[in-house]
């Protein structure tokens, strides 16, 4: 009986091990399945993100074209003075021609508001390269309106009444004209990538925001990373532990985590308001943006400089090396991979900020392409809230396009982080 007892007593403890195991199997089991069902979660969030932008934006990269015969009347042209020739009254007298039963000056009015007001300007630009063209007729694919390029693209239903769509229904007969003659085409919309903003849709590009970015980010650039990794090394290696020390290591931790608003309001009352410095120049933003990634790059360059073994900077030191010259010449170059990866991630931080620069006044509207760093400019982010924030449909694919142009550096900025944290980080 006793030796049944002593047997029967270590068979339960076994039997109480084995069935805390198992729940502990079937929680961490459970634990997985959620860890999955998370990403999942967060890849379709993602997925459906991506998938909306997309389906809005890719007609940003197509513009309708509508071909007109015109006659470039030596009465309208001056040949002495090609800039200030009657080049609207050519286009308008071209579409009078292919519809001579359009009477009235409203349906006149709706008849010339088929294509952009910038055909005149290419009308232009087309006689001021062949001046031999003026007396001659001929044909010429000009940028169509937005309405009519939104319409053209299928985003307007023709069955609707016609009071609750913006293009009626003699522009739709004239559209289906166009359509059976062969004289309008959806194209790849070089436009949006080479030129500036414009109140016109069909006009409007992100050259300009793109170059301006370019300014920004580079001022950004040069201010930041000599000074970021010169304090990081300083911080790391020759600064005291002492209080003052330890203070500033705070605020630094601390400023990274500042809404970004707190250092365009900096900007504006130190840069602009105390110092005079003109106001939605790239100089500027790139001093703001400056201040805004300068705690980024100095937490990871220490970071980098904190993952150098010290027998690196021990055995310089030990062959009689300086203790500069253990950091600049064998410490530093093995930090440089993180740092650098630290760098291009604030970088792209900075990229995508649009709240610092509103303050400073880059929510201009800026037509010309900037040609240096103290012009007027604006960045991609600001570029996409102005459209985003303008009533014309056909402003919507180019706030999307804009967005997948953004969303495309940014990824690039991080693939270039990534390359570089993999071709040169060392293991130790």
């Amino acid at each position: 009986m006793n030796n049944q007892q002593a047997d029967t007593a270590p068979r339960r403890a076994i039997d109480v091990i084995n069935a805390g195991m198992d729940r502990r199997k079937r929680s961490e089991k459970r634990f997985q399945l959620l860890g999955k069902l998370s990403i999942a979660l967060a890849i379709g969030f993602l997925a459906m993100l991506l998938g909306s932008i997309v389906s809005k934006g890719y007609g940003a990269f197509q513009q309708t074209y509508v071909k007109l015969d015109v006659h470039l009347d030596a009465a309208k042209i001056d040949a002495e003075n090609l800039n200030k020739g009657n080049y609207s009254g050519v286009i308008k007298e071209g579409l009078r021609n292919m519809f001579p039963d359009v009477s009235g000056r409203r349906e006149k009015r709706k008849l010339y508001s088929l294509v952009s007001q910038s055909a005149a300007y290419q009308l232009q630009a087309k006689v001021i390269e062949e001046p031999g063209l003026i007396g001659q007729a001929i044909s010429i694919w000009v940028p169509a309106d937005d309405e009519v390029d939104v319409f053209f693209k299928g985003h307007i239903n023709r069955d609707i009444a016609e009071e609750d769509r913006r293009i009626k229904d003699n522009q739709i007969r004239w559209i289906d004209h166009f359509i059976e003659q062969n004289r309008i085409e959806k194209r790849f919309n070089t436009t949006f990538f080479n030129a500036g903003d414009s109140r016109n849709p069909e006009s409007a590009g992100i050259w300009g925001a793109v170059v301006g970015s370019f300014y920004t980010l580079l001022v950004t650039l040069l201010l930041s990373f000599p000074v970021g990794v010169a304090s990081a090394i300083y911080l790391e290696e020759f600064a005291p532990k002492n209080k003052f020390i330890d203070f500033i290591e705070v605020n630094i931790n601390n400023l990274a985590a500042v809404p970004s608003i707190i250092f365009g309001l900096l900007g504006l009352a130190i840069f602009i308001n105390f110092f005079g410095l003109p106001r939605s120049a790239s100089f500027v933003g790139g001093l703001v943006l400056t201040l805004m990634t300068l705690p980024t790059i100095i937490i990871s360059s220490r970071a980098a400089l904190k993952s150098v073994p010290p027998s690196i900077k021990q055995a310089a030191l030990g062959v009689g090396a300086s203790p500069m010259q253990a950091i600049f010449y064998h410490v530093l170059p093995l930090a440089m991979p993180g740092i650098l990866t630290g760098t291009i991630l604030g970088m792209a931080q900075a990229l995508g900020e649009s709240a610092p620069l509103l303050m400073i006044g880059m929510v201009a509207f800026i037509v010309d392409i900037p040609a240096g760093i103290f012009d007027p400019s604006t960045v991609l982010p600001v570029q996409i809230f102005l459209w985003a924030d303008s009533p014309e449909r056909a402003f919507l694919e180019r706030t999307s396009g804009a967005i997948m142009v953004l969303l495309g550096f940014l990824v690039l900025m991080n693939m270039v982080a990534v390359i570089l944290r993999k071709q040169f980080e060392r293991r130790w």
